[in-house]
């Protein structure tokens, strides 16, 4: 494992521990060459899974694209990084949990969305107006009385 500090190939694992989600081991190192330290993550890898675009293409499922869309959706709200970090998880697990080896995009954002309901209601419309396109000012009202209403 390569120090990300200085660039030296020759760490040392100092602690070693199941991470908070039980689905990866978090390991503690520490660079020979600058003595800094700094933490890794080990996932299981397991089969690659499709992610069928609105356009009918495939590509590998990549969880920093949820986690992008869900920052960019929560830019100056309150709300933290450890709550938008659980909520990845908690999408990434219902998607695994599925076992299916092609997911929609639909089916993923659907997953974002009923968290981030729950989370922060201006982060949920900011998220659906992408997500779902919003056309006109109508399509965004009527999300927007769709929120009110389970308010």
């Amino acid at each position: 494992m390569k120090c990300p500090f200085c660039g030296h190939d020759n760490t040392r694992v100092i602690d070693s521990r199941p991470a908070e989600d039980n689905n990866s081991i978090r390991r503690r190192r520490v660079c020979d060459e600058c003595d800094k330290r700094f933490t890794t993550y080990e996932k299981i890898e397991t089969i690659p899974l499709i992610v069928i675009k609105k356009d009918n293409n495939r590509e590998t499922y990549d969880r920093t694209k949820i986690e992008a869309g869900v920052l960019r959706a929560c830019h100056k709200r309150p709300v933290s990084a450890a709550q938008i970090e659980k909520l990845v998880e908690e999408v990434e697990a219902e998607i695994f949990k599925m076992e299916e080896k092609e997911i929609s995009t639909q089916d993923i954002g659907e997953l974002v969305m009923n968290k981030l309901k729950d989370m922060d209601a201006v982060a949920y419309v900011r998220f659906a107006s992408v997500y779902r396109e919003f056309k006109d000012i109508n399509t965004f009202m009527d999300e927007l009385k769709k929120v009110l209403d389970n308010n």
